[in-house]
């Protein structure tokens, strides 16, 4: 568990600490993709749009995470179903489709993240990933200090490297199990666990001052 922040977590279902909503992998309708990847083979385009509306979403927000650019997120996530449409025919169901089609989106993300130029600034990374929708209403103190340190928590997030952020996405904002993100990254499953380990232990220690610099303005304004 991450120092001084509550909801982490090593495992799918145990909530996490990148505040998402989204179901784990394992939940999603495998029987419904093989019947729309059927129909997509038999000239139904509508079955594709199922697909894409199935998985853009959540596809959208770990690619965000990964990227730190919304711009970024929706070129890759457009790119990822292109390209899954065009492969289709290669697809032989060995694995479920969203592990598929995410191996395609990550390592799409990751030809990205080699050309373009790295985020220049914490406050520019803050920014990034720590936007969320606000209604305009005040915001009770303990939503205010869950939403700073979910914020927190995404900053730390965005001075990690591409490979410490795509590793961590998919344990705790996507709840996959170390199989599945051995079979996206194509890594052995061993490579996974000390990756994720490594990635937790710099994302804590990018946390760490955020906590304590937070913590003594608390008790100054308190």
């Amino acid at each position: 568990m991450l120092p001084g922040y509550p909801g982490c977590r090593s495992g799918p279902g145990q909530g996490n600490f990148f505040d998402s909503r989204s179901v784990p992998f394992y939940e999603c309708g495998l029987s419904d993709d093989a019947q729309l990847i059927e129909a997509i083979r038999a000239g139904d385009s509508e079955a594709f749009d199922q697909l894409v509306g199935r998985y853009q979403d959540r596809l959208y927000n770990s690619l965000l995470r990964v990227l730190g650019s919304t711009e970024d997120a929706r070129d890759v996530v457009q790119d990822a179903f292109v390209q899954a449409y065009l492969k289709l025919e290669s697809f032989r169901g060995a694995s479920a489709f969203y592990t598929w089609l995410y191996r395609i989106a990550f390592n799409l993300a990751m030809s990205h993240a080699r050309k373009r130029r790295p985020t220049t600034s914490l406050e520019q990374a803050r920014e990034s990933f720590g936007r969320e929708p606000v209604d305009g209403q005040p915001l009770p103190d303990m939503h205010m200090v869950r939403r700073e340190r979910v914020q927190m928590v995404h900053a730390a997030l965005a001075a990690l490297s591409t490979e410490s952020r795509q590793i961590l996405v998919l344990r705790e904002l996507e709840g996959c199990r170390y199989d599945q993100i051995a079979e996206i990254l194509e890594l052995p499953v061993g490579t996974v666990r000390s990756r994720l380990f490594r990635a937790r232990e710099q994302l804590r220690e990018q946390l760490e001052p955020m906590l304590r610099e937070q913590s003594v303005t608390t008790h100054k304004d308190a």
